[in-house]
């Protein structure tokens, strides 16, 4: 009887050590989910002073020293009576380098034609500020002031960014009193093309991140708090959509003002058309799908000692495709003078590689 008692007991032990060993294993495994959903859905770390922080917080800490305000006034005498008029302008914008250089959009600063430019930063303290170059196609521009020791913001990489990727935008949504507003959303697209007033703009990432006119000329974010697009308009019949020029395109421009206080665009020695619209307009029904139709080849010019003649239609520069006008303005915006680059030409539907010294 004892042996049978004591092999029962034994059976006991065992069976009451599996059902606690199962009671923990479930309750570890349900403490690691929870642990690590809520890691994943909140993204909480604690800094070193015991201070709970997000990617978001991360970002904004990062960024904001960088972001700057843009009030602008502009004389206008374009009316039917001459009557010099004064409009008020707000805008963001972005310091790229601690010497004064400021990256923003071109309308922030009415095209170059602002007769006061005025830049507040985040610390409170405000300077004028004169604009050394814009583009209204491309709808950048970059101010100068007289300042040093300025937080630059960090310049990411556009060519790696993804749909989906986390973007975060800060700016003045709606004028200086809703200053350094931090919206956030995803890369919702990429290689977008929009219609303005004076162009299409192609190339443009779309985010879902709450972009309004005020945040024109503002950093659009990454998760490490890098600069992967200059915010540059928000579609007006549609709302979560925001687009931003990407920062590669500003790159080689911001670069070569910080090194010579100027920039100087090569030039292709063409006047040209997007092929669709010059289809449409004249009827004809040219070989290549889309590209820049050559109207006319200035003498002695790149293009003419390259050998591009009028009716070719460029449908690349180097490896950069091109389909529009402010495609062909954003390649040659790579190039300073003296380089070399191959241009692709469709001439009666036979594709021509041509090379052109700038």
């Amino acid at each position: 009887m004892s042996n049978k008692k004591g092999i029962g007991l034994i059976v006991i032990v065992c069976i009451i050590t599996g059902v606690l060993s199962s009671l923990f294993t479930v309750v570890l495994m349900k403490n690691n989910l929870v642990s690590s959903t809520k890691e994943n859905s909140t993204q909480i770390v604690v800094d070193n002073k015991g201070k709970s922080q997000n990617v978001y917080h991360a970002v904004t800490d990062k960024a904001m020293p960088s972001v700057v305000g843009i009030t602008t006034t502009t004389i206008d005498n374009n009316n039917i009576f001459a009557i010099p008029t004064q409009s008020q302008g707000v805008g963001t914008g972005v310091i790229v380098d601690a010497n004064g250089y400021i990256l923003t959009n071109s309308h922030v600063v009415s095209d170059g034609k602002a007769s006061d430019v005025n830049v507040l930063f985040n610390d409170g303290s405000t300077s004028q500020g004169k604009v050394l170059w814009n583009d209204s196609n491309l709808d950048l521009a970059m101010v100068k002031v007289d300042k040093k020791g300025l937080t630059p913001a960090e310049l990411g990489n556009s060519d790696d960014v993804r749909t989906g990727d986390i973007s975060i935008a800060i700016g003045n949504p709606l004028g200086l009193e809703f200053q350094k507003s931090v919206t956030q959303g995803i890369i919702s697209g990429l290689d977008r093309t929009i219609k303005t007033e004076k162009s299409n703009m192609t190339g443009l990432m779309q985010t879902d991140a709450s972009i309004n006119p005020g945040n024109s000329g503002g950093p659009l974010l990454n998760e490490k708090g890098q600069v992967i697009g200059i915010n540059t308009a928000k579609a007006s019949q549609a709302e979560g959509l925001g687009f931003a020029i990407p920062i590669n395109t500003a790159k080689p421009i911001v670069e070569q003002i910080i090194k010579n206080g100027n920039f100087e665009k090569v030039t292709l020695g063409i006047s040209g058309a997007d092929l669709q619209m010059f289809e449409a307009s004249t009827g004809a029904d040219l070989a290549a799908e889309d590209g820049v139709y050559v109207v006319e080849v200035v003498n002695n010019s790149a293009a003419q000692k390259a050998g591009i003649q009028a009716g070719d239609v460029i449908v690349k520069v180097g490896n950069d495709k091109v389909s529009t006008m402010s495609d062909l303005n954003k390649a040659l915006y790579q190039y300073s003078l003296g380089d070399k680059s191959e241009i692709t030409v469709n001439r009666g539907g036979k594709e021509i590689k041509l090379q052109v010294n700038f």
